[in-house]
C-alpha cells in the first residue's frame, strides 16, 4: 500500500506552532496551490491544503518559513475524526502529515513576487539525515545566499 503527498504551493499564513503536554513542538500550516487548468473566467484557482508538522520539521518551519513563501511538501494523507460537541455532528479533516518541508525560494522573494527558486535549499525531514537536519545551535538562515 502507498499513501505519498507531494505538493508545492505558497503558505497562506505564518505556521502556527504548539506543544504537546509532554514538550513536542507540532506546527499547523495552510499552502494554496494552483490548479494546472483555468476557469471559464480565464482564472487559475487553487486548492487549500492543511499540513501538520511535527518534531524538527515544526522547529524549522517556524524558524524559516512565513506566509507567501513558495514551499514543497512530502507526506501523507490523514484523516481524523471527532463529534462536534455543540452539533453532536461527526465531522472528518483531511490533513498532509509532513515527512518533510523545503523552502523553494528566498526570504522576501515572496514579498516581491519573485517565484525563481535557487538549484538547492535544505531541507527539514522528520527523519533524522545529515544534509536534511541542522545543527540546533545553527541559527544561520539556510535560504540567504553566501
Amino acid at each position: 500500500m502507498l499513501n505519498r503527498v507531494v505538493l508545492i504551493g505558497r503558505l497562506c499564513a505564518d505556521p502556527e506552532v504548539r506543544f504537546t503536554p509532554s514538550g513536542v513542538p507540532v506546527a499547523q500550516l495552510r499552502i494554496a496551490v494552483n490548479r494546472y487548468t483555468k476557469n471559464e473566467q480565464g482564472d487559475y484557482e487553487a486548492d487549500f491544503f492543511d499540513v501538520v508538522a511535527w518534531r524538527r520539521t515544526a522547529e524549522f518551519a517556524q524558524s524559516y518559513l512565513t506566509k507567501g513563501r513558495l514551499v514543497s511538501v512530502e507526506g501523507r494523507l490523514q484523516t481524523r475524526s471527532w463529534v462536534d460537541q455543540t452539533t453532536s455532528q461527526k465531522r472528518i479533516k483531511y490533513e498532509i502529515v509532513a515527512d518533510a518541508i523545503e523552502g523553494l525560494d528566498r526570504r522576501g522573494d515572496s514579498e516581491s513576487g519573485s517565484t525563481s527558486a535557487p538549484p538547492s535549499r535544505p531541507m527539514a525531514s522528520a527523519a533524522p539525515s545529515s544534509s536534511a537536519s541542522m545543527p540546533e545551535d545553527d541559527e544561520r538562515d539556510p535560504f540567504a545566499d553566501e
